[in-house]
């Protein structure tokens, strides 16, 4: 729990679109988004923009949404549901057993607009569809993870076996940048990457991010702890979601990270330091807590203080670690948490506890997960 030992003017309470006082305005207007007006979002840990496309993991009743059209309303309709057969159905795994077709605490999604992918995370799985779904229930083409689509414990053998080339134990995250995949093999503390995006059952990762070999459990400090997304910029700056060490990794080109530790990090001033907020009572402009997300815009990046309830902004990619961000969202200042003088009256008018984040064009999708809803900013 975060409490703030800030003063924030009364007039100006923690709206959604804050940004620190002193600090030019980093969004415009936005929308509020709630899913299916009977049968709402709850809990979404993972959002995706393409084009005209919003696909939403509603994790918490193990489904993905997908609009063919960005909704212009609170509440809308989706084209289609994967993971469930009807749309207002929300059973792990579909009320049955794992098979193709069902999911189990769907997390994050990349599409191209032709290729889907998603991570199944209790189902200790990835699934892969070639060409776009375009119906409810629609099976997955490919799986990775497991041998076929009827199995789903971590690390094919079960809790405490070795993990290999082949196989997940809780994947949060996935990232292609069209060509290559990389998967936040999370309960593993690894990141996996396939050198194309694989077109059969079972495919062996090509290279591991965060460990000497496929095998290896034991972790070091300097290494990602719990890597809970992964983002690669247009230009091949590299970023890792490090939520148990309360960090973000970059590594300046993304090749760099099967050899070396990374260039730079956010929110902790070395390897070894791992504290909350950095031990601190409250937020500060250098720290985080339970960070989830990040998303390269421009020539920065936006990092999900996810604990604090925020995203912090940095106009450029860091250069040194614990940089101070340049701006941030959600709150009126850098000392404010996610239990503040307004939150007595509810989390509504705030940012709470955000997710997932996706940047496409001048859009902004976030999923304000503890709100169980997203909001679309306009970036300004």
């Amino acid at each position: 729990m975060n409490i703030s030992l800030s003063k924030i003017p009364p007039s100006l309470g923690s709206g959604l679109s804050a940004t620190a006082i002193d600090k030019p305005a980093l969004v415009g207007s936005y929308q509020i988004f709630k899913g299916n007006e009977h049968n709402p979002l709850l809990a979404p840990r993972g959002v995706w923009k393409y084009q005209n496309y919003l696909m939403v993991s509603d994790t918490g009743q193990n489904r993905v949404f997908i609009w063919n059209q960005i909704p212009s309303d609170t509440y809308a309709n989706p084209d289609i549901v994967l993971g469930q057969i009807e749309q207002s159905d929300t059973g792990r795994n579909a009320g049955s057993t794992v098979s193709a077709s069902t999911l189990q605490y769907p997390s994050g999604i990349w599409t191209d607009g032709t290729k889907l992918i998603i991570a199944d995370a209790w189902n200790h799985r990835v699934l892969i569809w070639h060409s776009f779904p375009t119906k409810n229930g629609q099976a997955a083409d490919v799986v990775i993870g497991q041998p076929n689509f009827e199995q789903n414990e971590p690390n094919i053998r079960g809790i405490g076996s070795t993990p290999s080339a082949q196989s997940l134990n809780w994947p949060y995250g996935v990232f292609s940048d069209g060509t290559h995949l990389w998967i936040c093999d999370t309960g593993n503390r690894r990141i996996l990457f396939y050198n194309s995006i694989p077109t059969e059952n079972f495919a062996a990762a090509s290279k591991v991010i965060g460990k000497p070999s496929f095998t290896e459990r034991d972790y070091e400090n300097y290494e990602p702890i719990w890597p809970y997304s992964l983002r690669v910029s247009t230009n091949g700056v590299l970023a890792i979601t490090d939520t148990q060490f309360y960090r973000t990794l970059i590594w300046h080109h993304w090749k760099d990270a099967f050899t070396k530790t990374a260039d730079v990090i956010i929110g902790q001033p070395d390897f070894d330091s791992n504290g909350m907020n950095q031990f601190s009572l409250a937020p500060k402009q250098d720290s985080m807590s339970w960070t989830y997300d990040s998303f390269f815009y421009k020539n920065g990046i936006f990092v999900a203080d996810t604990g604090n309830s925020r995203l912090l902004w940095f106009e450029n990619i860091p250069s040194s670690n614990a940089p101070e961000a340049d701006n941030l969202l959600g709150h009126y200042d850098f000392n404010t948490g996610s239990e503040n003088t307004q939150t007595r009256f509810g989390t509504d008018t705030q940012l709470y506890w955000p997710f997932s984040i996706c940047v496409d064009g001048e859009k902004l999708v976030l999923a304000d997960t503890g709100n169980h809803r997203l909001i679309i900013y306009d970036i300004l």
